[in-house]
């Protein structure tokens, strides 16, 4: 495969930009790093975070997009700016990865992914459990049936944060739902589709003084069952209790927490897998082998770059994924 020459345009405090960016560069053979763009103030705004960039060459949007030995760019800029900037380069012929889950603007989603179809580009989204080996397995034991027909998923992400990133969440509708609730409505809507009905609960616990919507819930109805998501920046190790347990007619797996970190981001999983009637079954637990959040993530988008392989998530699949989380805010 050759080199994919790729650039990034932003960075954020409270999301991936600066590791994905270290990714890059700890694949010298699979990206040649052109440069950087901090188009919304990022240096100023971020100073810890733009560190690691500063090495590199600055370059403005513009010269980014209009160079057209550049393949890529990763769009990590704060979430109120992706899909403008990843729009910007669908349009320039660029293949994308962009942070989950884009904008809150359904219309401007729709007209990222139409320039993306039209263009011909790979559009892809940073949602890190997509690559995590351990969902990888049970995922694909889903799809092969051998958990059976799916009777319910839950599904838990949360953590404790200060002030300044609670307040923070008022950028969004939902506020935490949409902020980290979309990781893992991707993960309900994978192994379920669409809900026949969605019930929000977005709730400002007010524990931090401020009425940023800080703790979120919704429900999924489905013909045969109910599934649900919380998220909340209230809870104490919440880290440890993010949590992903999956009910089907022949087995029932848990995964508690989603990950467990050795040394940020370099992390492994396990997972309990139930097939025994027993009422005392603690069933058999499966552990992953230990690897950094970023690397399978990012290599695989080189691939899709490269027009080695597709993307696995449809553009329909994203807008559905996008219709959804925003059904989860309301």
């Amino acid at each position: 495969m050759k080199r994919i020459r790729i650039a990034q345009i932003g960075t954020s405090q409270n999301s991936h930009g600066t590791e994905i960016f270290k990714t890059l560069l700890r694949f010298p053979d699979v990206f040649e790093v052109v440069g950087y763009a901090f188009p919304e103030n990022e240096r100023e705004k971020f100073p810890k975070f733009a560190e690691p960039f500063l090495p590199y060459r600055h370059m403005t949007v513009e010269e980014i997009l209009s160079d057209p030995t550049i393949d890529a760019v990763t769009v990590e800029t704060e979430e109120i700016y992706l899909t403008k900037y990843a729009t910007m380069a669908a349009e320039h012929g660029k293949h994308i990865h962009m942070e989950k889950p884009g904008s809150p603007d359904l219309a401007a989603f729709e007209k990222l992914l139409d320039t993306v179809k039209k263009n011909g580009v790979t559009l892809h989204l940073g949602y890190m459990y997509r690559y995590n080996p351990c969902l990888r397995d049970i995922f694909r034991m889903a799809k092969e049936g051998a958990l059976g027909e799916i009777v319910s998923v839950e599904a838990q992400m949360s953590g404790f944060r200060d002030f300044d990133r609670v307040d923070w969440l008022k950028t969004f509708p939902g506020g935490m739902m949409f902020y980290l609730g979309c990781h893992i409505i991707d993960l309900v809507l994978q192994l379920q589709g669409a809900p026949n009905r969605i019930l929000p609960f977005n709730k400002a616990t007010h524990t931090h003084d401020t009425d940023a919507l800080d703790s979120s819930f919704a429900l999924f109805e489905y013909d045969k069952g109910v599934s649900f998501v919380k998220t909340a920046l209230t809870e104490r190790g919440g880290y440890r209790r993010r949590r992903l347990l999956i009910t089907g007619t022949k087995a029932c797996v848990e995964v508690k927490p989603l990950e467990y970190s050795i040394q940020y981001p370099l992390q492994y999983t396990e997972y309990t897998l139930c097939t025994n009637d027993k009422w005392s079954d603690f069933g058999e637990t499966y552990r992953s082998e230990d690897h950094n959040r970023y690397d399978d993530m990012m290599c695989s988008f080189a691939r899709m770059a490269a027009g080695e392989i597709e993307n696995p998530y449809t553009l329909e699949y994203e807008l559905q994924l996008f219709k959804t989380i925003l059904a989860c805010c309301k």
